[in-house]
């Protein structure tokens, strides 16, 4: 067989990322049912969220305060008589976009610095990893609440905009480390003798090759993203006043007549926050074993 003939055989035997992904998570049940059940929230919060009016639910109707689950509110109302069912649907709905939100930009931002970072090495890896580490050592939830505590009448996007400020340290250290193993492989000494410009070599080639990672790094850091939202708003700390967050019916549980005897205000929220985090971590597992057996494969 010739060299030609071998080059697309292996190309035929060896599948794509997406592939063995999807094959990994078909044949571990838990991360099948895990992602199901990701998907079936998240396209159900999305699709009824948006035919929700969110200025008529966030409205308070003390005449229905405190219900229990009955036919008019299935799982009752809150201490504002607002409808518990609209209220964790919009909240789901607001603490997906947002971990989506923190995970993609917070990616981005950290895949820049450490391309460049592991790509240049020297005294630019030098520097950049001397202001992440000094970055790490900070007090991430004091500083964002003292930020938050600081800016009057915040939104969505500026809160969303101070967690992307503290959400790329672990992808940089990650990025970095396999870019300083890329920049001494022959096809990018070969494109440098070739006269390619460092930018089109890191994105063009470089980048593609540590997709493996980012995916995986992106499926993880969505569940811990969704977690500091949460966090944050039970906290008071998080979302604007008055936005739903699932956090924020969590914190309900707080008073001790909600905790004893009004469970429906805070116990589905803080069961569909776990049952989120828990698939999203489920599938990342998964996503982590198919990139190791595309890594060994390319080996």
């Amino acid at each position: 067989m010739g060299p030609i003939k071998e080059e697309a055989a292996f190309s035929a035997e060896a599948p794509s990322l997406a592939r063995i992904i999807w094959k990994e998570i078909y044949t571990d049940k838990v991360a099948l049912i895990a992602l199901i059940v990701f998907s079936t929230i998240m396209v159900s919060t999305m699709v009824l969220g948006f035919t929700i009016d969110e200025d008529f639910a966030r409205r308070s109707y003390l005449v229905f305060r405190d219900q229990g689950p009955s036919e008019q509110f299935f799982l009752g109302t809150d201490d504002g008589g607002r409808d518990m069912v609209a209220m964790i649907i919009l909240g789901a709905r607001n603490s997906i976009l947002i971990g989506f939100a923190v995970t993609i930009l917070g990616s981005i931002l950290g895949i820049a610095i450490g391309l460049v970072s592991g790509f240049y090495g020297g005294q630019v890896d030098n520097i950049i990893m001397r202001i992440t580490d000094t970055w790490l050592m900070l007090p991430t939830l004091m500083i964002i609440i003292l930020f938050v505590s600081l800016i009057p009448n915040y939104q969505v996007w500026q809160f969303v905009g101070i967690l992307v400020i503290f959400a790329w340290m672990g992808t940089t250290r990650i990025i970095r480390a396999m870019a300083l193993q890329q920049r001494n492989l022959d096809y990018v000494s070969a494109s440098k003798t070739l006269g390619t410009r460092n930018i089109v070599i890191m994105v063009r080639e470089v980048l593609p090759n540590l997709i493996p990672v980012i995916t995986v790094n992106l499926t993880l850091g969505l569940a811990g993203n969704m977690g500091v939202e949460t966090g944050l708003t039970f906290l008071g700390f998080g979302l604007p006043f008055g936005t739903p967050s699932l956090g924020r019916l969590i914190a309900m549980a707080a008073r001790p007549a909600a905790l004893q005897f009004r469970m429906w205000q805070w116990l589905p929220a803080a069961l569909l926050i776990f049952t989120l985090m828990l698939s999203v971590y489920c599938v990342g597992q998964a996503v982590q074993r198919a990139a190791d057996v595309r890594q060994r494969r390319a080996q």
